[in-house]
């Protein structure tokens, strides 16, 4: 990735309403009963009672109001260990991480829903997976336990951690969940993007791809799976039904410097329209039709190098990673408006204490929007935690998380 290497260590409410019952008649006739004093010998009257007053309708106001959603967790990859984090920042620091063994050196992580019996959980229930260098784990959230560790087509020739690691790398889980794509290398040159079949629990086929695939995207419609190729300036395109791949170069600085180089992509995400969106040292995204291969470009100005990216509604958040290249800025997060609408605040810049690597949008339960950005940076010079950045008021807050948390992602709890 970068000419400076350094050897890495080992990472939802059922309504209540209020109960409303008739008016029971209090006064209605009782029988057997002793006669009250100065009664004529205990006979009772015969004459109707008045009809009770029907109950009344219960007002709005005293319906129950919809309970909140609860929060949701994030899932996060410790890349210097052999476990996930799965982490509820809306809980006391002391019991916000639990940590689930997973692998040697887990990279990319995603969520998927238990659809079949691949998955070793309840269909509807919450699956995690994580790229290790050891293989695909699939992790039961619910139980916070691993269910599997699946071989790669294509498996890692060494057990190692850090940045430069064979095994596997980026990973993304299809839209409907009925497949994990994971980018592997098995440390002698070549790269592959694997298949998962979620029902049949294996790897079903694989396609080659770019150099380092740190990153893998998908389709909304999940029509194609991508792969963001480092070394190699290229996404590359493969057509999940065929898994033909189609290469395209992406390099708005050019590819002077090859390895060496800085102006290279990371991480992307893909928008509604499924446009894969490439963030670039904080100077520019590009915006890649991942089926014509047409590119446009939005300028930013956080100019930071670029690493993971995320989507909340119009806002692109990339994590800047500092000084390297042609940026020549400190680490921060950007919140850059991608719709195109003109803005007065189309990017706003958060600066941040350290470099970080990925960002998850995480939602608590009164509905708030924050920027989960995990600290573990693949240069090492990043922390042992994630930081909280609030959409709205872009306050922070940090939470310690052991193992060096690299690749993160929200989901909502099942």
């Amino acid at each position: 990735m970068h000419p400076e290497r350094r050897t890495p260590v080992s990472r939802r409410a059922v309504v209540g309403l209020a109960a409303w019952s008739g008016l029971a008649a209090a006064g209605a006739l009782l029988s057997g009963c002793a006669p009250e004093p100065g009664s004529e010998g205990g006979r009772v009257s015969t004459a109707p009672e008045p009809a009770p007053e029907p109950a009344p309708e219960p007002s709005p106001s005293a319906e129950a109001a919809e309970a909140p959603e609860p929060a949701m967790l994030l899932l996060a990859s410790l890349a210097q260990s052999d476990a996930v984090a799965i982490i509820d920042p809306s809980a006391p620091d002391a019991e916000a991480v639990r940590r689930v063994t997973v692998g040697a050196a887990p990279w990319g992580v995603g969520v998927g829903a238990g659809i079949g019996a691949g998955s070793g959980v309840d269909a509807g229930g919450r699956i995690g997976y994580a790229a290790t260098a050891e293989g695909l784990a699939v992790i039961d959230l619910a139980e916070a336990t691993r269910r599997a560790l699946v071989a790669y087509q294509h498996p890692a020739n060494r057990i190692e951690w850090g940045e430069y690691r064979p095994g596997g790398l980026g990973l993304a889980v299809a839209p409907d969940g009925s497949r994990v794509y994971v980018a592997t290398t098995s440390g002698d040159g070549a790269y592959a993007l694997e298949v998962y079949d979620t029902a049949a629990g294996r790897f079903v086929g694989s396609a080659p791809v770019g150099a380092r695939p740190f990153d893998v995207v998908v389709a909304p419609d999940g029509s194609w799976a991508a792969t963001i190729d480092h070394d190699s300036f290229t996404v590359t395109v493969v057509d999940a039904a065929t898994l033909a791949p189609t290469t395209r170069t992406v390099a708005p600085f050019g590819t002077e410097g090859g390895l060496a180089s800085w102006e290279k992509p990371h991480y992307a995400a893909v928008d509604a329209d499924g446009r894969i969106l490439l963030p670039y040292q904080g100077r520019v995204v590009v915006a890649l039709d991942a089926r014509t291969g047409a590119t446009s470009t939005i300028t930013s100005t956080a100019n930071s190098h670029a690493h993971g990216t995320a989507l909340a509604g119009d806002l692109l958040l990339t994590v800047g990673t500092g000084a390297f290249g042609n940026a020549d800025g400190a680490p921060n997060l950007s919140l850059l408006d991608v719709s195109g609408a003109p803005s007065a605040a189309a990017e706003r810049v958060v600066p941040m204490d350290a470099p970080h690597e990925t960002v998850a949008v995480w939602r608590d339960a009164e509905g708030a929007d924050f920027a989960a950005v995990a600290g573990g940076n693949t240069r090492n010079e990043g922390w042992e935690g994630i930081t909280l950045v609030a959409l709205d008021s872009l306050a922070t807050r940090r939470l310690a998380v052991a193992g060096y948390p690299q690749a993160i992602v929200a989901y909502a709890r099942s």
